[in-house]
């Protein structure tokens, strides 16, 4: 694949080092890739690992041109885009930082406004992630597509029409990782409770959970229809359904995800404040 593109990495932590190695996978070259990293370590192993050129600080690494990516912490972003000397340079701005609303953003960069914002999950550190992006007004659809090759690299993305939906994509599949890791925590540990050895235990629930995924991801149906398809009428499965029902699972699975939302939108707030 030729790629006439440049990305720089604002941050060399664990997503841009996935989103680096996706890229030089599906066709870019380390020549195309650039990375910002205070950390003297991390910058040396980012170089070490993909032979990329790695600064200290993002006005040595910036040409005009450059796609720019944002891959600090939201709690370090300001400081990174306030010190970034982009303005001049970036042609397309993308932020994966969680809560960050792209006004914020854009008033931190001195009123730049071609910029997309994305939220990628941990999945992609395997190139298996899912990242919701938003564009905002003034980005063209070339920008757009590039957006989708970068973060494509290590997963499957989704265009969300609404920003303020953003914070419900970061509830829902940003932090949605960390609920699957506790549900398979928790029924190995129920496993174990039932008297099964924890290994055999963890390995059932692992895989069950995995192939499970695999066989909704390749069904025509809906989760709602598999599952229905492995409940047998005054069976095992629906006497564990009856009792999710009875403690209102749902319903509760519903508000803790609601608590993230809503804690992702206080602490963009709490951002934002200069």
């Amino acid at each position: 694949m030729n790629v006439a593109v440049n990305v720089v990495f604002i941050g060399g932590g664990n997503m841009a080092d996935a989103l680096a190695g996706g890229l030089l996978k599906n066709g870019f070259s380390a020549g195309q890739l650039r990375a910002v990293e205070v950390s003297g370590d991390a910058r040396r192993r980012l170089a070490d690992k993909y032979r990329i050129e790695c600064f200290d600080e993002s006005r040595k690494a910036l040409r005009p041109g450059d796609i720019v990516v944002f891959a600090v912490k939201p709690q370090q972003m300001k400081d990174a885009a306030r010190f970034s000397g982009l303005k001049d340079n970036a042609s397309l701005v993308i932020s994966i930082a969680a809560g960050i609303t792209l006004a914020t953003l854009s008033r931190w960069l001195g009123g730049y406004t071609r910029i997309i914002r994305a939220m990628p999950n941990a999945p992609a550190l395997i190139g298996a992630g899912v990242s919701g992006l938003y564009a905002r007004t003034g980005v063209s659809d070339a920008e757009k597509r590039q957006a989708e090759l970068i973060l494509g690299a290590v997963g499957s993305t989704v265009w969300i029409g609404d920003e303020g939906l953003m914070d419900a994509v970061t509830a829902v599949s940003g932090s949605g990782p960390a609920y699957v890791f506790w549900f398979i925590e928790q029924l190995a540990n129920a496993g174990e409770s039932l008297g099964l050895p924890l290994e055999i235990s963890r390995k059932l629930a692992l895989e069950t959970v995995l192939g499970s995924a695999k066989l909704a991801a390749q069904s025509a149906e809906s989760p709602a229809a598999l599952r229905e398809r492995v409940t047998s009428k005054g069976g095992t499965t629906e006497a564990a359904l009856t009792a999710f029902e009875e403690q209102k699972l749902a319903e509760r699975f519903l508000r803790a995800i609601e608590a993230a939302r809503d804690r992702g939108a206080e602490l963009g707030a709490i951002l934002a404040k200069d």
